[in-house]
C-alpha cells in the first residue's frame, strides 16, 4: 500500500465549466476528531430518483461525470459477481502547483433506490467509509431528490489534513453539481447513461 503521491508543478487545472444552472446549493459541514474528518454534503435536484440513481450506479463512467477522478472501474470481487467493488483515482492540483492523488479500491453495497455505502478495503488512507442517500421530494407538485454524500476518512501521518480537509470541501460541492447536471441531462435525453 502506498502513500498518496505528491509532486509539484507550474500548471494550474481547472475544472470543468457548468452549463446548467442550480436551482441550490450546495450544502456542506464538516467535523473533525483528531485527524479523522468526516464531510457531509447535500443537494437537491429537481428530478426524480431514478436519474439520480443511474448516474451514481454508471461506475465505469463516473471518472468522465465526477471531476475529481481519474479512474472509475469494477474489479472482480472475491465473493463473487453479486458484490460490488471499484478501483478509484483522484488527482487533483492542490495549492496551483501540488499534484495529488491517491488510489482507494471499495467495495460497495446497493440499497435500491436510496442508499449506496462504501467501504475502503485497500488504498493510500488509513481508514475511509461513508454513504450516498437518495431521497425522494415533492416540490410544488413536481419529483426532486435531495442526494447526500457522508464521507469518514483518516489520512495517514504523511498527508498534510488542513490541505487534504480543504480539498475535500471543494471537490464535494464541484462533484455533487456534477452529478446534477449529469442526472438532469440524463432525466432529459430519457436514460442517456446505464449502470455499469
Amino acid at each position: 500500500m502506498s502513500d498518496p503521491n505528491f509532486t509539484t508543478d507550474g500548471e494550474q487545472h481547472d475544472g470543468p465549466e457548468s452549463n446548467v444552472v442550480l436551482s441550490c446549493p450546495v450544502e456542506l459541514e464538516t467535523t473533525a476528531q483528531g485527524r479523522q474528518r468526516e464531510v457531509c454534503a447535500s443537494i437537491q435536484i429537481p428530478c426524480s430518483v431514478d436519474p439520480v440513481w443511474l448516474v451514481l450506479t454508471s461506475y465505469e463512467r463516473l471518472a468522465d461525470i465526477i471531476p475529481s477522478l481519474s479512474v472509475s472501474r469494477r474489479l472482480p470481487h472475491p465473493e463473487g459477481d453479486g458484490k460490488i467493488r471499484l478501483e478509484q483515482v483522484a488527482s487533483q492540483t492542490l495549492l496551483k502547483k501540488m499534484k495529488f492523488s491517491a488510489r482507494v479500491v471499495l467495495d460497495m453495497e446497493e440499497e435500491y433506490p436510496h442508499k449506496i455505502h462504501f467501504a475502503m478495503v485497500e488504498g493510500d488512507f488509513k481508514m475511509m467509509k461513508g454513504h450516498w442517500m437518495l431521497e425522494s421530494l415533492e416540490i410544488e407538485g413536481k419529483p426532486h431528490t435531495r442526494l447526500s454524500y457522508c464521507l469518514s476518512i483518516l489520512p495517514r501521518m504523511t498527508m498534510p489534513i488542513k490541505i487534504l480537509e480543504s480539498r475535500l470541501q471543494q471537490d464535494l460541492t464541484t462533484n455533487l453539481e456534477a452529478i446534477y447536471q449529469q442526472a438532469i441531462a440524463s432525466q432529459s435525453s430519457d436514460g442517456m447513461l446505464s449502470p455499469a
